[in-house]
């Protein structure tokens, strides 16, 4: 495709000053090197997968009914299964291959087929499987672990209440010890504690992992996971279990999500996954983490894969839809104001680059965050670094990066879909179908707003620790001192932060804003300002009543959030400067260069009204930003093909026939019989010309 599409080349500088530190005005990328780059530390795997996903066996097939989606989808896990695929994350003493970086990186994938397969795999392995392995000992995996590999055992992960989704904390299911019985006994005591949205609830799931309150002695312990049998080998739920059907959804009709109610339900008590938490046969409890607060959050920290995968698919569909609007944009013609003969290719107008491009830079600045999110996380839970603030961190980093990436996702969805036109609400062409499925990605493994303001008090903790002891005047006199000394001087950002007229031309402040120390520091800069102005005004919520300090603390909600959105755009940013430092080829490397700077300044350029009014850039460098932004896009536009193409992608997972030649072909035929139509002096004449 990208051999044979249209690439005009609209981005020759015009001055010698616009050429100023440009080492090629033309270059080439090499798409099968940069490809091989973003597929990342598991590139092999990767690429097993997709060849998984090219199968028509496990790909989504449009017009089924929810019914028959779901079958569809458990016999396509079946398929994995049969296959060896589903195995990489699981104990090698029970046939699996203790990979669990590869084995995230492999389920990823599965969004080319089907996001409802990639999520109902990982419901059962990645959510109901990781717990078991994770959370129990080795009496539950050499119990539960074989049937839950081989899918004899299809099970639901039931955290999540109809009354309490992010604040698992607070989730009012209980599981009562009887030391009598040595039976745990577990009740959802009224409606909103029913365990809800649970994939595998509705139909397939014959046990679950069950998080509940753990009473004993008359004394929460706090929440714990318990292994409990759900139906019989009819599907007929045992006694005291009940559940609903949630019905259909707004996307992932693939999986039967339900609802899942108990009421004096008794399971043994070697049935609680133990590894940190334990009950004795009279009833003691005890474990290993003294701490009820950490110990929870230690439970809760061995789970983020969900979020890691999350992170990586919304990531993929991201890149999919560019794809291919940007390979429709570049077939489809309309409108000829710069001919008498030949119409305009979409991508050759500034607003239809403008809609793509700055996306395209946001989604290869993913690909290079999650691959080091990805490599975290294996070190974690390979052991490799495995501290607890190594866990802290890994949590951070998924409290910060799947919100981006999945509120991305659906924005490129939406306006890939828009920059189609009519094609684009076809469903044959994918993405109102993707749009439909990522729609959920958003509130999964937690709600994205929640999950930023985790963020945010982890970046209020790090600093609070950094001023400990400081009394309210020194921290004062440090929040008002740091944007006029510490963030300009030790940063650099005085220069930047100065007139036009100290720099002479537009052209040297355009060079400084290239300069890549210059757009980390405005980042960062922002980003501390932010999290200092809070941390200032929150100094004393501890001292407050506890009503008004939560009463402070909610005033200051929206910029906590926005602080941790900064964060986060700040740490993709340096995954891509890092991957650029990687890229060895002097052209691509220039080509990402660009991207790159068009990700950074178009950050700025979005946050604009936080740097003017806090005196970062003057009206003057602000509108520099804009105009380089788009110089930035009309230089990209010749490769706006190849850098799609280097996401790897053939037809059979795109599977739309916009991006696979459809287009082109009509265009050629449309062409081919206008200029048959003037050679042959039978066209007709138009009416204007008469006059």
């Amino acid at each position: 495709m990208a051999d044979t599409a249209v690439r005009p080349e609209t981005d020759a500088p015009t001055t010698v000053e616009q050429r100023e530190d440009e080492t090629s005005s033309d270059p080439r990328i090499d798409v099968a090197v940069l490809g091989r780059q973003l597929l990342g530390t598991w590139a092999d795997i990767r690429l097993s997968s997709r060849e998984v996903a090219k199968q028509p066996e496990v790909q989504r097939i449009d017009g089924l009914s929810m019914a028959e989606h779901r079958e569809r989808v458990l016999g396509q896990l079946h398929y994995l299964v049969a296959n060896g695929h589903v195995n990489r994350a699981f104990p090698k003493a029970l046939g699996g291959q203790d990979d669990a970086g590869g084995n995230i990186a492999a389920f990823e994938e599965l969004v080319l087929a089907d996001p409802s397969l990639q999520i109902k795999s990982g419901v059962q392995w990645g959510l109901f499987g990781a717990a078991v392995l994770h959370l129990g000992t080795e009496y539950h995996h050499e119990t539960f672990l074989p049937g839950i590999m081989t899918l004899d055992v299809p099970g639901a992960f039931a955290m999540t209440e109809t009354g309490h989704g992010s604040d698992v904390a607070s989730i009012a299911t209980t599981a009562t010890y009887d030391p009598d019985t040595e039976e745990f006994v577990i009740d959802t005591p009224f409606r909103g504690a029913w365990k809800d949205y649970l994939g595998n609830a509705a139909l397939h799931g014959k046990d679950a992992v069950v998080f509940a309150q753990l009473i004993t002695k008359g004394v929460n312990h706090g929440v714990h996971a318990f292994y409990v049998h759900l139906r019989d080998d009819e599907g007929v739920f045992l006694d005291g279990i009940g559940g609903e059907d949630d019905g259909l959804k707004g996307g992932l009709n693939g999986i039967d999500n339900g609802r899942l109610h108990f009421s004096g339900v008794r399971v043994p008590r070697v049935n609680l996954l133990n590894r940190y938490g334990d009950v004795a046969a009279d009833g003691t409890y005890s474990s290993p983490i003294e701490s009820p607060g950490r110990r929870f959050f230690t439970m809760l920290g061995t789970l983020v894969q969900g979020r890691v995968s999350l992170d990586g698919a919304a990531t993929t569909a991201s890149a999919m839809a560019l794809a291919i609007a940007i390979r429709y944009g570049s077939e489809r013609r309309q409108f000829n104001a710069a001919s008498d003969t030949e119409e305009e290719v979409l991508l050759d107008y500034q607003r239809h680059q403008r809609r793509l491009l700055p996306r395209l830079a946001t989604t290869y600045a993913q690909v290079f965050a999650h691959d080091e999110f990805l490599v975290k996380f294996d070190a974690v839970f390979s052991g490799k670094a495995d501290t607890d603030d190594d866990r802290q961190d890994l949590e951070t980093l998924a409290a910060a990066l799947k919100p981006l990436s999945t509120w991305h996702a659906l924005d490129t969805l939406q306006e890939a879909r828009e920059a189609c036109g009519g094609a684009g609400f076809l469903a044959e062409n994918r993405l109102v179908g993707l749009r439909q499925d990522l729609d959920i990605y958003v509130t999964f493994e937690g709600d994205n707003n929640v999950l930023l303001q985790l963020v945010a008090k982890r970046l209020l903790t790090d600093f609070s620790r950094k001023f400990a002891g400081a009394d309210a005047g020194a921290l004062a006199r440090y929040v008002v001192s740091q944007a006029a000394d510490r963030a300009y001087h030790g940063s650099g950002l005085r220069r930047i932060a100065q007139t036009v007229s100290d720099f002479g031309s537009t052209a040297r402040s355009v060079k400084d804003l290239r300069d890549p120390d210059t757009q980390r520091g405005l980042l960062t800069d922002r980003v501390e300002t932010m999290v200092e102005e809070i941390a200032g005004r929150l100094r004393d919520a501890r001292k407050l009543p506890k009503a008004e300090s939560a009463a402070l603390f909610n005033a200051n909600q929206n910029e906590l959030i926005e602080a941790a959105r900064a964060h986060a755009e700040l740490l993709q940013w340096e995954a891509f400067t890092r991957g650029l430092e990687q890229t060895e080829h002097a052209e691509t490397k220039q080509v990402l260069t660009w991207l790159r700077d068009l990700f950074g300044l178009g950050l700025l350029e979005q946050h604009m009204s936080w740097y003017l009014i806090h005196g970062r850039l003057s009206p003057q460098r602000a509108q520099a930003v804009t105009a380089y932004v788009d110089r930035l896009i009309a230089r990209l536009r010749p490769h706006a093909l190849d850098l799609v193409d280097a996401f790897g992608f053939e037809p059979e997972h795109l599977r739309a026939s916009i991006a696979t030649g459809a287009e082109a072909e009509r265009q050629h035929e449309a062409r081919a019989y206008f200029e048959a139509q003037r050679a042959s002096g039978t066209a007709p004449v138009p009416e204007k010309s008469k006059k």
